[in-house]
């Protein structure tokens, strides 16, 4: 049996967690469950003593809040450098269903190892499909086909993202400077643009989300826009790497946001169109390095 990593982040959601961990105790094909603590002050590491205790369950602590994309780097480092031979990421607000690992090692075998990535799919808690979830298949068109068959799409989430060992060595870890949102996109595209990746619509999950309506700029309070800082930022460096497609893109969703900031917003107008065009300005000076796993690990 091959040797799975199942790599957690998380950040103050103890309960959370432990649902999370739960259901990857419960899989019916088995893995080793490494939880990325981004420095939780909510009691985290005493929430799920029992579970590390069953020796299932290896914790780590980062240090500081690192964010999701320097909480996945952290771990995905760690998970190849223990010689684990696939890497299976989710947030920790993901319950996967028990044959959610199986279905991804039933594609791996299908395909025969020749893949980038391979997607699970993210429900809401009410059964529907978890907006914010879904794949793409173009840059701006999303998966809509959910049967059974495996099927290509080019970017997908950190909600059950599998992918192996020996294609994060090639490809790099996700950059952790992203710190929140697109991380997932940008390491994503990095693959699919070598290797043909896959939407397993066999293996689901739940991605337990306050609401499946995603809150837009908008509609924000100002105490919150520092986190689309992050968005248009890194946005800008994913899109301005698919030539002029990219940009059409770019400047079609920015525009679209300052018209809604414009009609919409009832509040902080101001700063809300500053913290686009400020960060959307920032994202063409935007040029962190891709870190690689220690070729001799």
């Amino acid at each position: 049996m091959q040797k799975v990593a199942a790599v957690v982040v998380t950040y103050n959601r103890k309960k959370l967690l432990c649902e999370c961990l739960e259901r990857l105790m419960k899989q019916e094909y088995p893995c080793d469950i490494l939880v990325i603590d981004n420095a939780s002050t909510d009691g985290t590491k005493e929430s799920i003593d029992n579970f590390i205790q069953t020796g299932k369950i290896q914790y780590y602590n980062t240090g500081s809040n690192l964010g999701g994309a320097g909480g996945f780097n952290f771990g995905m480092r760690l998970a190849v450098e223990n010689g684990y031979e696939y890497v299976w990421i989710m947030d920790d607000d993901t319950y996967a269903e028990a044959d959610a690992l199986y279905q991804l090692m039933e594609a791996d075998q299908k395909l025969q190892g020749n893949y980038g990535f391979l997607s699970g799919v993210a429900y809401w808690t009410d059964g529907t499909l978890c907006n914010m979830n879904r794949q793409r298949i173009s840059l701006r068109k999303k998966a809509e086909d959910f049967s059974s068959a495996v099927s290509p799409i080019i970017m997908a989430t950190f909600v059950s993202f599998f992918v192996k060992s020996s294609v994060i060595r090639e490809m790099g870890l996700p950059i952790k400077e992203f710190f929140i949102w697109a991380d997932d996109l940008e390491y994503s595209r990095r693959i699919s643009k070598k290797y043909p990746c896959y939407l397993v619509p066999d293996s689901r999950v739940i991605h337990c989300m306050g609401s499946n309506q995603k809150v837009g700029i908008e509609q924000e309070s100002k105490d919150r826009l520092w986190r689309y800082q992050y968005l248009y930022r890194n946005e800008v460096y994913v899109f301005r790497r698919e030539g002029l497609k990219g940009w059409f893109y770019l400047f079609a969703r920015v525009g679209c946001h300052v018209a809604k900031i414009l009609i919409k917003a009832k509040g902080d107008r101001t700063e809300k169109l500053k913290t686009i065009i400020s960060s959307f300005i920032s994202g063409f000076k935007f040029y962190p390095a891709i870190e690689y796993v220690d070729k001799e690990s």
